[in-house]
């Protein structure tokens, strides 16, 4: 699986670094304690660690020492959209944002679904600022007709499949994807939109939309699709991980789900717990997403789901556009809005969850579900411990700022909380040893 892997060579990484002040926050808990890394691995976590001479030493007073954060959703546009995003940008906006790693959904122009697409993007990724992994198209070209060459995309390490930005309309394809899934060990992630239903629909079908004008996406779109592939996924033992979830409903059929035992995952996008369909009441297209934004009851359903577990991951679905597109009418503009650069936080301002919860959601759980783990043989979302790969972040919980489009990394603009002030900011980001980010600037 050596193909997967993107992380900066040896060459780029310091020969020490020491992160000096923190609490270091993962799995095992939280404990005061600076952080040693020699050549792109944790050598020491202990307090009153004394840097050696020509050490970097960063400041992490006030801040918490975690894992890096793993993005299981994020559309770098390259190739074939370019204008919006590219590998670059898109990391650079994700290491900014404290992720060591995202995964790069395959809806860009030509699809990921081919092993050459594949190593293009791997190619594209070497150096960049974060790790990128590839979710492969489950279907060629993403048209839902017929399976993409799963296995030997899996051979390239690629474990997890999606046709996002479509759902897999045919129930007997997608169980054909799960056997066959099942069998390649990897696993399914899917866009909950039954086109049937959805069509037409470019915002929230309820009382906006009524009162808008404007054609609406109901609930039911996505609640049945999600019915479905929980019952799919019961029957073939395939594993299914549901995408950027937005409804109350989907979330109860979820934790039923799990409660039986049905081997499924879900995600939920920082958007959908922080913004309602009452939004677009200006008409303002910056608003449109997919699935759409919903309400207050929604947004309190998801909320509980990231409270008690049946949500394993906040994934941005960080989709950047050109601004030409995103300023075309409501009907018309495409639907996605930036994320990378503000998911954490926007779950420390509005979840009313402990950090550290929110960091076990932003990185070793997600990290899990991309198989980017330890337990994967991955290098993400794990303890910071010595003998461990140095790809941390370093946030401040408490840190206010106010979000300016244009001091984005991304090529885009199109970000809801334009103007908008949070708390939470990453200070310090370091992929494999390699401080990245220095007091919330790109260092490269």
């Amino acid at each position: 699986m050596a193909d997967r892997s993107s992380v900066p060579s040896a060459p780029d990484r310091p020969g020490e670094l020491v992160l000096r002040g923190g609490t270091v926050v993962d799995r095992t808990g939280s404990r005061r304690a600076d952080v040693r890394v020699v050549e792109g691995t944790v050598a020491e976590v202990a307090e009153g660690i004394a840097p050696g001479p020509g050490a970097t030493v960063l400041d992490a007073g006030g801040c918490l020492v975690t894992p890096g954060f793993v993005d299981l959703h994020t559309h770098l546009r390259e190739p074939g959209r370019e204008e919006a995003e590219t590998v670059e940008t898109g990391t650079r906006a994700a290491a900014l944002g404290g992720y060591t790693a995202v995964v790069a959904m395959p809806n860009t122009e030509p699809a990921l679904d081919s092993a050459e697409s594949v190593r293009n993007i791997y190619a594209l990724a070497q150096g960049a600022l974060a790790e990128v992994a590839v979710a492969g198209a489950i279907t060629v070209g993403r048209a839902g007709e017929r399976l993409a060459p799963m296995a030997e995309l899996a051979a390239l390490g690629v474990r997890l499949f999606t046709d996002d930005g479509d759902g897999v309309q045919s129930a007997g394809l997608m169980r054909r994807a799960l056997q066959y899934a099942t069998d390649l060990g990897v696993t399914l992630a899917q866009h909950c939109e039954d086109k049937s239903l959805a069509a037409g629909g470019v915002m929230h079908e309820g009382a906006w939309s009524s009162r808008l004008g404007l054609p609406g996406q109901p609930a039911e779109a996505e609640e049945v699709m999600v019915a479905r592939d929980i019952a799919l996924a019961r029957a073939t033992g395939g594993r299914v991980h549901f995408l950027h979830l937005s409804t109350a409903g989907s979330v109860d059929l979820v934790r039923r789900a799990r409660a039986e035992g049905v081997p499924v995952t879900a995600e939920v996008a920082p958007h959908h717990f922080t913004l309602t369909d009452a939004c677009a009441c200006g008409f303002d297209p910056v608003f449109k997403v997919n699935p759409p934004l919903r309400t207050d009851a929604d947004v309190a359903a998801v909320k509980a789901a990231l409270a008690d577990g049946t949500a394993d991951a906040i994934a941005t679905d960080h989709a950047p556009h050109a601004p030409e597109l995103k300023d075309l009418p409501f009907d018309q503009a495409p639907p996605g809005m930036l994320g990378l650069q503000t998911a954490f936080a926007l779950a420390v301002t509005e979840l009313d969850l402990p950090v550290e919860r929110i960091v076990a959601l932003l990185s070793w759980q997600p990290a899990a579900i991309a198989r980017l783990d330890a337990a994967s043989g991955g290098v993400h979302g794990g303890d910071v411990a010595p003998g461990r790969p140095a790809n941390l972040a370093v946030v401040d919980p408490a840190a206010t700022w106010v979000v300016d489009p244009a001091a984005l990394a991304s090529r885009s603009r199109n970000t809801p909380y334009a103007g908008r002030t949070l708390t939470g900011r990453v200070r310090h980001t370091v992929l494999a040893g390699e401080p990245v980010v220095v007091d919330a600037e790109a260092q490269r």
